[in-house]
């Protein structure tokens, strides 16, 4: 069972260059911290898919067991884990993460 989950989320986040596993959905997030990437994604610019956890007790378990990653939300860009909230503050908040979304050629609200 749990490969073919596995196989779920591997083609959920190849197909999509944004992905966010959250509580909630990105028009009505349901934690605090869910809330935070998408309003950060949103102020960006960037396109992603979002993935409601709450909707499915074994995806919810999976994505954790996936990225050995205790937390949702979590952010994958390209295929590649990139992390949680705290993360993905931080990241925004030193340029990283537009430079990381840059350098994987997905526009943003700053993208030159």
């Amino acid at each position: 069972m749990e490969n073919i989950i596995f196989e779920q989320i591997k083609q959920e986040i190849n197909t999509n260059d944004v992905v966010l596993y959250m509580k909630g959905t990105a028009v009505f997030p349901q934690c605090g911290f869910s809330a935070a990437i998408v309003q950060i994604l949103s102020q960006l610019a960037v396109s992603f898919k979002d993935v409601n956890v709450l909707e499915d007790t074994i995806i919810r378990q999976a994505i954790k067991d996936f990225t050995n990653w205790p937390t949702i939300p979590q952010l994958y860009v390209k295929g590649e884990f990139v992390g949680g909230c705290d993360i993905i503050r931080e990241m925004f908040e030193s340029g990283e993460l537009q430079e990381l979304l840059k350098n994987h050629h997905i526009s943003t609200a700053n993208a030159a």
